[in-house]
């Protein structure tokens, strides 16, 4: 059914229309700003979120970020993953892989049947602190920040033991026009995008071609995510500038950002946006130009 959807999709991108350019295009130029997350995110605190539907809610993979509120340091990332079906556990205590069952009543949680594997560590106590930490938890708060969620373990004294992150990035989801590169304003309404965290693959339209490539989301980062492997169906247009551009400007995304409900940018490594997209609904563009 996925499948189809996007299919779908992108079948609504390559039928739609494409208009004739008239002599080079003029984009409106403003200043360009360097904007990083930390500048433009106002000043929140975590919300608390009610969990309804753990099965859905706490389902997955989860980042260990703090231990006894110090941050995590170890040879790899320390994660673990909650998986319904059996409430099963699995991740990585920042070394040895680990397993073991869960029990959830409401907000109680519980781990137990803890297991790991024994690879030497460059730093064993971090490791041990980490399985420790699994098995005194006994409750947990969930949170939500910057389209982030936190699970906060709580011991039996109801103190916070372990703080995990994961990133929700189900905003990014969706087709997109892409709105400004650079500092500039873009007219050409054909420049278009498709994304689909779940596969990990992005779809672009351009005036003549179609691009296509992947994902790749770093859970150990922040809003990270890069888009990798970009291969244009390589038509010459006009126009072949602006395409070329959209390309270097994903190719050097390494964040992205929500501004609104409809807009979203890309950042590079520095800092700064490089691209706004704008969501878009193919269907009612479909409809307007068939005059429905």
């Amino acid at each position: 059914m996925r499948k189809f959807i996007i299919a779908s999709i992108l079948l609504g991108l390559l039928i739609a229309p494409a208009t004739a350019m008239a002599g080079k295009k003029k984009h409106k130029k403003y200043e360009k700003q360097v904007v990083t997350i930390e500048e433009t995110a106002p000043e929140e605190k975590p919300k608390p979120v009610v969990v309804t539907n753990p099965a859905k809610q706490l389902y997955g993979e989860w980042t260990i970020t703090q231990l006894r509120k110090r941050e995590v340091s170890t040879q790899e990332r320390p994660y673990i993953y909650l998986d319904f079906n059996g409430n099963r556990l699995y991740g990585n205590n920042g070394c040895n892989t680990i397993n073991g069952t869960f029990k959830l009543q409401g907000s109680n949680l519980e781990f137990a049947d803890l297991i790991a594997t024994s690879e030497k560590c460059n730093n064993a106590t971090s490791e041990r602190n980490v399985m420790r930490a699994l098995n005194d938890v006994r409750s947990y708060d969930m949170t939500s920040l910057y389209n982030m969620h936190y699970l906060d373990l709580k011991n039996s004294k109801g103190q916070v033991i372990m703080t995990l992150r994961r990133q929700n990035l189900d905003f990014l989801n969706g087709a997109w026009r892409v709105k400004e590169m650079g500092g500039s304003n873009v007219t050409d309404k054909d420049l278009k995008l498709v994304i689909d965290v779940e596969m990990l693959t992005i779809n672009a339209l351009t005036k003549c071609n179609v691009i296509n490539g992947t994902i790749t989301i770093d859970p150990r980062k922040e809003m990270a995510i890069e888009f990798q492997d970009l291969k244009s169906s390589h038509n010459q247009c006009d126009d072949i500038d602006t395409e070329t551009q959209m390309l270097i400007n994903l190719e050097e995304s390494t964040s992205c950002k929500k501004i609104n409900d409809n807009e979203m940018a890309l950042l590079n490594r520095y800092g700064t946006i490089v691209i706004v997209l704008s969501r878009i609904d193919l269907k009612a563009e479909r409809a307007a130009k068939l005059g429905l």
